[in-house]
């Protein structure tokens, strides 16, 4: 037995939202400042694509490594650490020079990606009643954090007067975060509050698994050609740094209500289907009206892309706490579909430098969101229905 009582649900929740706010302004941070960081360091189109893709793929490169890490020291223990990872990488961001620069990007990445691995199941292992609504809460808390980073990236960067130093100071929330998390690294010593028996087959032989895995490498395609390339690309329309944004800002502070909301929408739906489809139309809707539109538009398809962004990200997470029975499942579940869909989904802001840098303009990212939105829908669909992985 533990020799102290359990921590309260309310302080894990907590704890849960202040990791979720840290695992977005590593990349949301960037992209307001990208044209300036390009100018600074003397990046080509591709170069900054690199920039916006490393991380991305670094997340799904260490996913074994987080499974092996969580049976060996538990996925709790390993939070704070992880942490004290994120706060160094975006520190080192400070140091102003290209090798520092994607070094510490690769260092947050490393951390972030781990720690979103390891997240949901704790969530299916702390809240087996409710992992959905447990999980919308903590994608909120992560919509929050990106909003937050791209709203203050500028206004940041006017207020300290220095690019390196801007980016460099987001390593401060991580570093109260991994303060706070402290007492709750010992919470997976405390009885299993699932009865049921983890199943350790593999899952990559498994269709329902890989369904999940490629509608999370097809959502998150999307968000990172959002977070990497969208305020360049507004920028280039005519739009401010700015008002770039806050545009983007703005837009990620709509997924915060649609985080909450569209999982809580699914627990009364007998499957998923409908809703990780309608996602993807509302992104595709709101994607293209932001890059083709009249820019005095560009409001009203930012709200509509992070509407769609903050649901299709909750659904893409709610889908491992759902198509699983065990947190077990879930951890092995998260590991594969984060791992192998954040490689694929960092193939999306690289062939979206590469296309610009190609022709000299944004003309063409039409088609490839096209490509990726089909896709999206034809796995969405699959996904959402209601079955479990290592079921015949």
């Amino acid at each position: 037995m533990p020799p102290h009582p359990r921590p309260h649900t309310a302080l894990v929740v907590l704890a849960i939202i202040l990791i979720g706010i840290n695992l977005r302004p590593a990349f949301s941070s960037v992209s307001p400042l990208l044209a300036d960081i390009r100018l600074s360091l003397g990046l080509s189109s591709s170069t900054a694509g690199l920039l916006t893709t490393l991380p991305v793929a670094l997340l799904g490169l260490f996913a074994p490594v987080a499974s092996w890490l969580a049976k060996r020291y538990g996925a709790e223990k390993l939070l704070v650490p992880l942490l004290l990872l994120l706060a160094a990488g975006l520190a080192i961001r400070g140091i102003w020079n290209t090798a520092s620069l994607f070094l510490g990007t690769s260092m947050a990445g490393i951390s972030i990606g781990l720690l979103g691995i390891l997240l949901p199941s704790v969530i299916k292992r702390e809240f087996p009643q409710h992992p959905d609504l447990m999980t919308g809460v903590y994608t909120m808390a992560l919509c929050l954090g990106t909003a937050l980073a791209a709203g203050l990236a500028v206004p940041l960067l006017h207020t300290v007067g220095s690019l390196p130093l801007a980016l460099a100071l987001w390593s401060l929330p991580a570093l109260v975060t991994a303060w706070l998390w402290w007492p709750l690294r010992r919470l997976g010593d405390y009885p299993v509050r699932s009865t049921q028996q983890a199943n350790s087959t593999s899952l990559l032989h498994d269709a329902t698994a890989w369904q999940v895995t490629l509608f999370m490498a097809t959502q998150s395609a999307l968000a990172y050609c959002v977070f990497g390339w969208l305020p360049t690309i507004l920028q280039d329309r005519g739009i401010t740094a700015a008002d770039s944004g806050l545009l983007l800002s703005g837009s990620v502070m709509m997924q915060v209500i649609s985080a909450l909301l569209v999982p809580w929408l699914c627990s009364l739906m007998r499957n998923q289907k409908i809703m990780n489809q309608l996602m993807f139309i509302v992104i595709y809707i709101g994607l293209m009206g932001a890059i083709y539109a009249p820019i005095e538009q560009s409001w009203l398809w930012m709200v509509l892309l992070g509407l769609g962004q903050g649901g299709g990200f909750a659904m893409a997470l709610t889908m491992i706490v759902l198509r699983t029975r065990t947190p077990a499942q879930a951890a092995q579940l998260s590991a594969m579909s984060q791992g192998l869909g954040y490689i694929l989904a960092s193939l999306g802001p690289l062939l979206m430098g590469f296309m610009h840098e190609a022709s000299g303009h944004w003309h063409n990212a039409g088609w490839l969101i096209t490509a990726i939105v089909l896709a999206g829908l034809y796995h969405g669909n699959r996904a959402g229905a209601q079955r479990f992985v290592l079921e015949n």
